[in-house]
């Protein structure tokens, strides 16, 4: 709704003193003066009204500052407060991230922040993504200016210390992890020190490279060479997964020979002992008799194997006698070369 310009309400009030004999009156102008006072409450009402309550959305937290109190509001929805005198600002809770030594857009290297150099001195190019929550609103915008550059300085500072410790090796291949979860412990101590509203949620190397192409180069040959003998020392594995049984089996067949060996000398042994000790039982009964057919048996076994060679008298001649013939069930015709081969001088 407009108002009128000055001109234009002294030419209506012209108008009416002439209606009324040149005299101005009063009431005729009170509706003019009581709109426009309905209009400027109006006004009124819908601005404040407007600066009355505000709105907290599920991923945001909010600081209420009263008189330059602060005082943190984290349940969402729509909340109250006093116009010109309490103001509110809100905080993103949500989980953001930032890059440390490349550009998220344009993905090209910042060489002051990813140039890195190794505890074997080796210079390396390692690139991080860090992500981070606020976790208090109130010490998130209060407890210092940018608490985010705050993290970003810590987060390079610990980077470096922990990148220094390591050699290149374990930085391009098989540290990573590690190197991931000591810089993360040490970012969280000192976070907690410094006590500013933030909460690093995690941190993680997202590419590692040497500085110059020669250098990379020069590291995937001594990737494929580690590759290669990971390559044999499996297949040398493999071998002898394949060697060990067949080996175990013909242990095992050996051990039970063995063993079976060791059975049977053992049972012979105590047979030969049981003997043994009948035959000395019999002994001591009759000695002259055990002895005698001890000697029988004994010369009933060798005979039979033996030649004797007879010498003469004069010591000139000697014959052999086949005593073999005279044993057993030897032929007749043995026996009779046996006995024209018997000649004596």
């Amino acid at each position: 709704m407009g108002f009128m310009s000055g001109d234009s309400f002294r030419n209506i009030k012209n108008g009416f003193e002439t209606m009324n004999g040149g005299r101005s009156d009063s009431p005729k102008k009170l509706p003019n003066s009581r709109l426009i006072g309905i209009v400027a409450v109006v006004i009124a009402f819908f601005i404040l009204a407007a600066n009355s309550t505000y709105e907290i959305k599920e991923q945001e937290q909010a600081v209420l500052i009263t008189l330059g109190k602060a005082q943190a509001v984290t349940s969402s929805g729509l909340h109250f407060k006093i116009p010109f005198i309490q103001q509110v600002r809100k905080v993103n809770t949500t989980i953001q991230g930032f890059s440390i030594g490349y550009n998220v857009d344009t993905n090209e290297t910042i060489s002051d922040e990813s140039l890195m150099i190794t505890s074997d001195f080796n210079f390396i190019d390692v690139d991080f993504y860090v992500e981070y929550r606020y976790s208090d609103p109130v010490k998130a915008l209060y407890a210092s200016s940018n608490p985010l550059a705050v993290l970003k300085n810590i987060s390079q500072s610990c980077i470096r210390t922990v990148i220094g410790s390591y050699p290149v090796d374990d930085v391009l291949t098989t540290g990573k992890n590690e190197i991931q979860a000591t810089i993360r412990d040490m970012i969280l101590e000192k976070l907690a020190a410094q006590d500013i509203g933030i909460q690093l949620v995690n941190i993680t190397i997202q590419d590692s490279q040497p500085p110059t192409t020669e250098v990379m180069e020069a590291f995937k040959a001594v990737e494929t060479a580690k590759q290669g003998k990971e390559t044999a020392l499996n297949n040398a594995n493999k071998y002898r997964n394949e060697q060990l049984p067949s080996a175990q089996a013909k242990a095992d067949a050996i051990v039970k020979a063995a063993e079976a060996q060791k059975a049977e000398r053992i049972n012979e042994a105590t047979a030969q002992v049981a003997r043994f000790n009948a035959i000395y039982e019999e002994y001591i009964k009759n000695p002259t008799i055990t002895r005698k057919r001890m000697f029988y048996e004994a010369m009933e076994e060798l005979l039979p194997g033996l030649k004797v060679i007879i010498e003469s008298p004069g010591g000139d001649m000697q014959t052999i006698y086949p005593l073999e013939s005279f044993t057993g069930s030897s032929n007749v015709q043995t026996n009779n070369s046996a006995a024209n081969s018997y000649n004596v001088e």
